[in-house]
């Protein structure tokens, strides 16, 4: 069965990208302000942990190393955690005319396990549009930082790190390089913003990007 997107066509799917430490989070938090006070109706979520189901899936994911995964099951995890975000989330909010803002999709999937974990681009392409329906983002925007500032910033954020977190800075490099390339790729649909920059200049760039989409 194909999930339709057509149904409603003030819908808006919009995913958030970067790496560790890029600032995703408080760009989704203060856009969500932005555009319910504008009158919007707008859905914030999250990959993994979108769902009572993923809230789960996060908890097995990110813990710090006290629960070894194989490679594969790490995968499959996030995986089975889109899957149901999209089925009852996701999708009916699409559905519903609302503009959904997600931090992290597919995107990540790709470029963490596809590269950073060596299981190849096209098996986690693929293996990501049969859990999704292959339902596609209509604007991705990748925060790019350098994977040393991330972590930095994550240092002074909060104590402790995640699986992914702790992994050395040459897999968070080889990360970075997944998400350029797949901006390269599909230019009309994710935008590059160098997040180094302010908090206010990053915002705008972003809003602005939002605001190229609403008016269409």
């Amino acid at each position: 069965m194909q999930l339709n997107r057509k149904k409603n066509p003030n819908s808006l799917f919009i995913t958030f990208e970067g790496g560790d430490g890029a600032g995703k989070s408080t760009l989704i938090e203060e856009l969500n302000k932005e555009l319910q006070n504008k009158g919007h109706p707008v859905l914030k979520t999250r990959a993994p942990g979108g769902t009572a189901a993923g809230q789960l899936i996060r908890a097995i994911l990110l813990n710090g190393g006290e629960m070894p995964l194989a490679a594969r099951c790490e995968l499959f995890l996030y995986l089975a955690d889109r899957a149901q975000h999209v089925e009852t989330v996701i999708q009916p909010a699409l559905q519903g005319g609302q503009i959904v803002l997600c931090d992290r999709y597919n995107d990540s999937t790709i470029a963490y396990q596809g590269v950073g974990r060596g299981f190849g681009v096209g098996t986690v392409e693929n293996l990501c549009a049969f859990a999704t329906n292959d339902l596609k983002p209509d604007l991705t925007i990748y925060l790019d930082v350098d994977p040393r500032i991330g972590m930095n910033r994550l240092q002074h954020q909060r104590n402790g790190k995640d699986r992914i977190e702790a992994e050395d800075i040459h897999f968070h490099e080889k990360i970075r390089a997944a998400f350029l390339e797949i901006a390269h790729h599909e230019p009309s649909r994710v935008h590059v913003i160098d997040a180094s920059k302010s908090r206010e200049e990053v915002l705008a760039q972003a809003r602005s990007l939002i605001d190229v989409r609403l008016a269409r």
